[in-house]
């Protein structure tokens, strides 16, 4: 069958084939991730691995915000569906072996790009790229969902507005302690600017061609600046 090239993403070349996807195999643990969340309608499900050796996964059709902005599926019941969808597939790990002695499974890449949605208006249906998910505390994914949906840096026109709307994702996740949301977005863009930067990954190498790093670095700034105010109390 014919393969078409997916956009999007400068770390695995995904193609689609008829009604899966092929990309390069990923771990062992993200593979029985994949199997344990197979009930559940927000993943793609494992199908195996093709003569290739790639992974084989269902496609799950809708819309993919590859591109910033994300206007079109940045509404307030677009951000808390999300939120609801974390909490499910956290719920669905925790307690479980795939966690370990953490509370549950971390996606640990959540953001529009790697979202699909579906539906006028867009709703999030499912969470794909799942190569670096990782036993986590909920605050991991929590903070990195809020940074990244809510695009937290210098592109903010307000702030208020944009502290109202993470307090909102919160609710609607069901965070009892806030305290350290913020410092957790701090940790998540401080890892990934210095990531970037240091590492020797022709993948990585391409994210510093495109200004990705310092990217980060300046929405890192941006909340660091504005930590007092986006404090979700």
């Amino acid at each position: 069958m014919l393969e078409h090239p997916l956009p999007g993403g400068f770390v695995n070349r995904v193609v689609r084939v008829g009604d899966t996807v092929r990309r390069n195999p990923g771990s062992r643990f993200v593979h029985d991730v994949l199997r344990h969340l197979d009930a559940w309608p927000g993943a793609p499900k494992l199908l195996g691995v093709d003569e290739d050796g790639r992974e084989i996964l269902t496609y799950v059709d809708g819309y993919v915000a590859w591109e910033s902005p994300t206007d079109r599926v940045s509404s307030p019941e677009s951000l808390r569906q999300v939120a609801r969808l974390v909490r499910q597939f956290h719920d669905l790990t925790a307690g479980t072996s795939l966690a370990g002695a953490e509370e549950v499974v971390c996606h640990n890449d959540l953001s529009p790009k790697n979202t699909v949605y579906r539906g006028d208006p867009l709703l999030p249906v499912a969470f794909v790229d799942w190569d670096i998910a990782a036993p986590g505390g909920r605050i991991q994914d929590v903070a990195h969902m809020c940074w990244q949906y809510l695009d937290l840096g210098p592109r903010v026109a307000d702030v208020a507005q944009t502290a109202r709307l993470l307090r909102m994702m919160c609710d609607a996740y069901g965070l009892a302690d806030r305290s350290q949301v913020i410092d957790t977005i701090l940790w998540w863009q401080d890892r990934c600017w210095r990531g970037i930067s240091a590492s020797t990954d022709p993948a990585m190498a391409r994210l510093r061609e495109a200004g990705v790093d310092r990217c980060v670095r300046a929405a890192y700034d941006w909340v660091a600046t504005h930590k007092a105010e986006l404090a979700p109390t």
